[in-house]
């Protein structure tokens, strides 16, 4: 089902550019593309593992298809994972989990729930043939394939490979193209406007993978009037809410409405519940309740105003302050707002205490190296007390991980091996290059 798609895009755009990468100047038109794509190296395994992030992956995928053999992107070195039994029939796709809630799972599809996902993002979004997409993210994570391997391959989008994130890289790639849409996490949104090297033929800005600041979305769109859209998927389900306002958002909370043939509840506990046709058939091997049957049930707390999808946290990142919970979300709200913020993070550790549960950390990244005290004051007058962090670590920066997110899972292990053991006072004004 793939590939005749495939085939019939290639015969329909044959002499348009399919492909141009950057770094090798080379072009394949979706003719030649179709060709390259036919031969070579055969498939002979029943689990194809295509890596990196150039035309040979492209390659990679159509030839698995090609063949009928089951795709599971890797990440370029990665290790291919162990799949102990036969996957059953009808199953052509394998998405490695980003393990925010757990250890790493492999989740299958059908051609079909591909092919919706690729649709409904196409369809909401608006991409277009004539704005090609600058390739930048990983096209083996769920992001990547879904907005810029499958557009390409199943509606004909065309995708420029940049090769490299650096702010040169992207404007070089930039000038070949009279119009592109530029997808993107906000990390590197954030360095691309810091060496204001975004392009001026950007004409579709695109975010997702981690929340979009509102600071950063303002600036953007203040300093060259472009508007960058919040998108909020799943490797399970594709797809979720977007934002397709023409200005900033004035909520960081919002994630935008549902995608075009996406329907998006709230479940009995408070969390985002996603049905559509592009949801996953199950995990691999072992199948879980929250995913199947069209339905998968996030660990994303939320609301629904107006057709509008806000996000309030991860229930499994909820702060249990002696029988009290907040988000961490709303302790960072208030943090980020203060101008000397440049990033933070909260989250809950074993209190002392037994009774209180688990105590605030508030793990920040100032502009200034003396603010400690300060930003304390300014989270008592801005928080009820319950919710103030009662301890701090402050550092030079806040790194995020290589899809441009901030782990807390990861933070608050590096927090509780490194400062844990120290006395409260070196705890508020430790500050680290880690």
């Amino acid at each position: 089902m793939l590939y005749d798609r495939w085939c019939r895009i290639a015969r329909a755009h044959s002499n348009q550019i399919a492909i141009f990468d950057v770094p090798g100047a080379r072009r394949w038109t979706f003719g030649a593309l179709f060709e390259a794509g036919s031969v070579g190296l055969g498939i002979t395994e029943s689990i194809a593992f295509p890596q990196g992030n150039s035309a040979d992956f492209i390659l990679g995928v159509l030839r698995s298809w090609r063949a009928g053999a089951v795709v599971c992107p890797l990440e370029l070195g990665q290790d291919r994972p162990k799949i102990p039994s036969l996957l059953p029939s009808g199953l052509v796709h394998l998405k490695m989990t980003s393990a925010t809630t757990g250890k790493p799972r492999l989740v299958a599809f059908t051609a079909r729930q591909l092919m919706a996902d690729a649709e409904n993002i196409v369809a909401t979004m608006g991409l277009r043939q004539e704005w090609p997409n600058l390739g930048v993210v990983s096209l083996a994570h769920s992001y990547g394939f879904s907005n810029l391997v499958l557009p390409l391959l199943l509606h004909g989008i065309p995708l420029t490979l940049v090769g490299s994130a650096l702010p040169e890289a992207l404007r070089d790639a930039a000038r070949s193209q009279e119009a592109v849409t530029l997808a993107a996490v906000p990390a590197l949104w954030q360095t691309w406007h810091d060496a204001e090297s975004i392009p001026g033929n950007v004409r579709l800005a695109i975010s997702a993978g981690a929340p979009l600041t509102l600071a950063l979305e303002q600036a953007v769109f203040a300093r060259g009037g472009l508007k960058i859209h919040n998108f909020y998927g799943s490797s399970e389900c594709g797809g979720i809410a977007y934002d397709s306002s023409a200005i900033p958002r004035t909520d960081a909370a919002c994630a935008g409405s549902p995608l075009q043939n996406v329907t998006v509840t709230i479940a009995e506990g408070g969390c985002v519940e996603v049905r559509s046709g592009a949801v996953a058939e199950t995990y691999w091997p072992e199948p879980g309740s929250e995913l199947g049957q069209g339905v998968f049930h996030t660990s994303d707390l939320g609301q629904i105003a107006g057709g509008i999808v806000h996000l309030c946290g991860r229930a499994s990142d909820q702060i249990n302050v002696a029988g009290r919970k907040v988000l961490p979300e709303t302790i960072e709200a208030v943090l980020a707002s203060h101008p000397q913020v440049r990033a933070c993070l909260a989250f809950g550790v074993p209190s002392t205490d037994t009774q209180r549960g688990e105590t605030i950390v508030a793990c920040v990244a100032t502009r200034t190296a003396t603010m400690g005290d300060a930003l304390k004051q300014f989270a008592m007058a801005n928080l009820p007390a319950w919710q103030v962090p009662r301890e701090w670590w402050f550092l030079d920066a806040l790194e995020a991980d290589g899809r441009g997110k901030l782990s807390r899972t990861e933070w608050r292990k590096r927090y509780l091996a490194t400062v844990r053991g120290a006395s409260p006072l070196k705890v508020r004004s430790a500050r680290s290059t880690s």
